[in-house]
């Protein structure tokens, strides 16, 4: 029996064992997609106790939490941190082949020296151990991210948001860890929202345009997009229900816009034909840029009513969607090619079973302006597991090239998710070592050192053109 989740934890081959511990653990990290606060860095936050750190914001936790019947008090309620803890701990006995049970005791592991198992039993004095560590002022923000040997990371960030805390960190000579926005204009794209004329006041105010027509937000944006990229930004992101394609003109967006307005009620049509231009538009930008252009989808998202209204978004109550269209996401990319206005662009579907179609796709909008230029991204929030991590790959390998790939990132909102570059590392080392020791790929040593280094860093360096050097 091998021991818990020791040195050699999922490497099961000596040869995924070589390519892990020589090659791929020793890098740095790139976290090229994140939901982590820009303020809690620039403030550099500590923390009081490890509930705070661990479960305050983090919706994988909750939703695992609720699926053992715990009530809200002791999730996002005011429950005192220390019943919280003990809580997740009791969830955590359970959580057997959940990828949050190799995630905690990564974290516990690698930032707190914690070798044993947390449950209802040691929680006291995991909570002690992590406490007193805690309070030594040496687990701020900052110092949690450079003790991750992240070298750059990009946090996620409204149009309408004024970087100021950017501009802190940019500022600040005391902190080398390269701290960039990425644009996500949601907001501005999403007409069929409540709050949707609200946001808009919000956009004309930083931007200094008042907001009449589509062309005055187009002019906004595009203000705003001059500002994000004075900033250093180097990608946007999209999170949507799915990639559609319901081509209309200039002049149809216009007066789609115009109804929204003035109140109207718009149909589902509209609605799609409006976002149709305004991706264009805003991939058109992206391309004049040089700016990675990342779709998520296949998500459906806040699908308990009450709770949404209680909680609000990104608290646990979304799930993946069985409508993405392929053929929409095929006919974007062409309309984009065919103008040539593709900029590089990443896909990510919640839905495992758009992987080969991802990856087949890909394939028809490769060239030689960048190595990979449309990527099928990281397996994503439901699929960063083990056997998602796998498949993903695996799909990926059959259909295109694997050492093209950009690799992981956290998607997360806590300082302590940096484990899963470990994580995503050791099943990359394992995945290649079995096809290595099945006699799937010759064993040539420094070929395989090249491909394992690249996926874990040097793609992701050289794909978005970050100022950072290759190793």
């Amino acid at each position: 029996m091998k021991p818990f989740m020791d040195h050699n934890f999922l490497l099961h081959t000596e040869t995924a064992r070589k390519l892990y511990h020589q090659f791929a653990s020793p890098l740095p990290i790139v976290d090229y997609h994140c939901h982590i606060n820009p303020e809690e860095i620039a403030i550099d936050r500590t923390f009081e106790n490890i509930t705070q750190v661990w479960l305050g914001s983090d919706h994988y936790k909750w939703r695992l939490m609720r699926s053992n019947g715990v009530e809200e008090a002791y999730i996002t309620g005011d429950a005192p941190d220390r019943e919280k803890f003990q809580k997740y701990a009791q969830t955590l006995e359970k959580a057997i082949g959940n990828p949050l049970f190799h995630w905690s005791h990564l974290e516990l592991q690698r930032f707190f020296g914690f070798q044993g198992i947390l449950n209802s039993k040691t929680a006291d004095a995991v909570w002690n151990m992590c406490n007193e560590k805690l309070s030594r002022g040496k687990m701020s923000v900052r110092s949690l991210i450079k003790q991750s040997h992240v070298s750059l990371l990009c946090t996620t960030d409204d149009p309408a948001d004024d970087l100021r805390y950017h501009q802190m960190l940019k500022e600040d000579p005391s902190f080398d860890v390269q701290i960039l926005p990425t644009w996500r204009p949601d907001g501005a794209m999403n007409l069929e929202r409540p709050d949707y004329l609200d946001y808009l006041k919000k956009l004309s105010a930083i931007s200094c345009v008042e907001i009449k027509t589509f062309q005055d937000l187009k002019r906004a944006l595009s203000i705003r997009m001059n500002a994000f990229h004075s900033m250093g930004c180097k990608i946007c992101d999209h999170g949507m229900d799915y990639v559609m394609y319901q081509p209309a003109s200039k002049e149809e967006a216009e007066a789609i816009f115009a109804r929204r307005l003035s109140g109207e009620a718009l149909t589902e049509a509209e609605i799609l034909k409006f976002k149709t231009v305004f991706m264009i538009f805003s991939a058109q930008k992206y391309k004049e840029y040089n700016w990675v252009m990342q779709l998520h989808f296949g998500c459906r998202r806040d699908n308990n009513r009450a709770m949404f209204q209680k909680l609000g978004p990104d608290t646990g109550f979304d799930c993946i969607s069985d409508f993405t269209p392929i053929s929409q996401l095929a006919g974007f990319l062409d309309a984009l090619s065919t103008k040539e206005i593709l900029p590089k662009t990443i896909l990510y579907s919640l839905n495992p079973g758009d992987d080969e179609k991802i990856a087949a796709l890909a394939g028809c909008f490769q060239d030689p302006e960048a190595i990979g230029k449309v990527q099928h991204g990281s397996a994503w929030w439901f699929n960063d597991n083990k056997t998602g991590m796998i498949r993903q790959m695996t799909s990926l390998a059959n259909f295109g090239l694997l050492g093209n790939f950009i690799g992981m990132l956290t998607d997360s909102r806590s300082f302590l998710s940096y484990s899963r570059h470990e994580y995503f590392r050791r099943i990359l080392c394992s995945l290649i070592g079995d096809w290595v020791e099945n006699g799937e790929y010759p064993n040539d040593m420094e070929n395989l050192k090249t491909i394992v280094k690249d996926i874990s860093y040097n793609n992701t360096v050289r794909y978005f053109e970050f100022d950072l050097d290759t190793v």
